[in-house]
């Protein structure tokens, strides 16, 4: 995908997680699963369905951020399984993104401002296979001054939420 379009995605989702509920004609909530929901963004005759979840746990705890893990089904691009992250702030370049459950770890190979994502849909339907079969997945990242967050999510109601975010856009 080009940098322009994750660009684009980026700005999207920057909009999706600050806008207030006034917005239920454009962006509508599928369902709700446990710690993972199911969005559906309609822009239009765009169409993005995604699967979403806030971190269970964030490190260092005494700063407040607004992370999420994404899976997101873009249609018109025909884009499936496309997994993303962000952190709450502008990533570094020098230190690498990572998502990491059991022995597994999957890194992040794009950032861009405060999003990252993983290049490779290879890649991709392995973390979605992980996420599917485990409990805890965890995000590390790392700021402009170079300190280290972590973001733990559950994985509770992933596999749900994953399905019914597919199924809304096919």
């Amino acid at each position: 995908m080009s940098i322009i379009k994750k660009i684009t995605l980026s700005l999207f989702f920057s909009i999706f997680i600050f806008y207030n509920s006034g917005s239920a004609e454009e962006i509508k909530k599928v369902g709700q699963f446990k710690d993972w929901e199911a969005v559906v963004y309609l822009n239009g005759v765009d169409k993005i369905c995604f699967a979403q979840s806030k971190p269970v746990l964030q490190s260092p705890k005494k700063v407040e951020r607004e992370a999420r893990l994404f899976v997101s089904f873009r249609p018109n691009e025909k884009i499936v399984d496309e997994v993303s992250t962000t952190s709450g702030y502008k990533y570094n370049q020098q230190n690498t993104v990572s998502a990491k459950s059991g022995k597994s770890t999957y890194k992040f190979d794009i950032k861009q401002e405060s999003f990252a994502w993983i290049a490779d849909n290879k890649t991709e339907r392995k973390i979605i296979k992980t996420m599917k079969k485990a409990s805890r997945i965890m995000v590390t990242g790392y700021n402009n001054e170079g300190s280290q967050t972590i973001d733990h999510y559950s994985l509770m109601g992933f596999t749900k939420a994953y399905g019914a975010a597919k199924k809304s856009c096919t």
